[in-house]
């Protein structure tokens, strides 16, 4: 009796070993898998995306984006990013405009990484059609009309239910066509959402998260922000895909 116990033991250590041995082996792929693929933390990179070598001080040179306002329009918070004026015109220091820039695409790919709401905000008409199309292009989302007051502030009530707010906005100008603050701005301040925006020599630079010192008015300076927007975006995406984290 005591041999057929001794037995019947052994055979269930053997049994025992043979079922933590397949349990190993099935645990082998996904524990290789894990360590062939770490996840990375962008964070740690000071250019993870690869956007700041996008900003070249010779593209915005040929842009006109170191042309301010008239001298006499000068805002006194612009007064450090300005170089000096020119035949009664302001000039930006491109300088400052490429590394704030470049701080700019960078921060808007790691909102895109993460999946983030990106909104871009205008009220020119002549930039509406620029400005939709770009938010198209890198599969985010745009207003250029009439911005009403608190809109981010009392959201529930003006679209009547628990709405998401954007991640990140993005304003083309900060100034309203009366000249005044755009009221996103604020609504961005008040509700802690960090906001990108272009200011030009007439323009509060305080109250946004990332300013860029630039001519927000010319084409060709208007068209070269948002190409390079829609370059900084699509590049976080795809770090994200590649991820697979979507």
């Amino acid at each position: 009796m005591k041999g057929i116990r001794q037995i019947g033991w052994q055979a269930l250590k053997n049994h025992s070993r043979k079922v933590q041995t397949q349990a190993e082996q099935v645990q082998l792929p996904l524990t290789d898998a894990i360590e062939k693929k770490p996840l990375i933390d962008p964070l740690k990179f000071h250019d993870y995306f690869g956007v700041r070598k996008l900003v070249k001080i010779e593209e915005l040179f040929n842009a006109r984006v170191h042309l301010g306002h008239k001298e006499g329009t000068l805002n006194p918070k612009m007064v450090p990013f300005t170089y000096g004026t020119r035949l009664g015109h302001l000039i930006i220091d491109l300088n400052q405009t490429a590394e704030l820039l470049s701080d700019a695409l960078n921060f808007m790919a790691h909102i895109a990484y993460r999946d983030g709401i990106i909104l871009f905000v205008n009220h020119y008409p002549q930039h509406t059609m620029l400005i939709e199309e770009t938010a198209r292009k890198c599969g985010e989302f745009a207003f250029a009309r009439e911005w009403r007051i608190n809109m981010f502030t009392n959201a529930t009530n003006i679209y009547g239910g628990v709405t998401r707010l954007p991640d990140l906005c993005i304003l083309l100008s900060t100034l309203d066509p009366m000249m005044r603050d755009h009221l996103a701005i604020l609504d961005c301040a008040k509700m802690g959402i960090p906001s990108i925006g272009i200011v030009d020599t007439n323009s509060d630079p305080n109250l946004i998260t990332y300013p860029i010192p630039g001519n927000d008015d010319s084409p060709s300076s208007v068209n070269l922000y948002c190409k390079l927007f829609v370059e900084a975006i699509l590049a976080g995406k795809a770090k994200r895909k590649e991820q697979g984290l979507s």
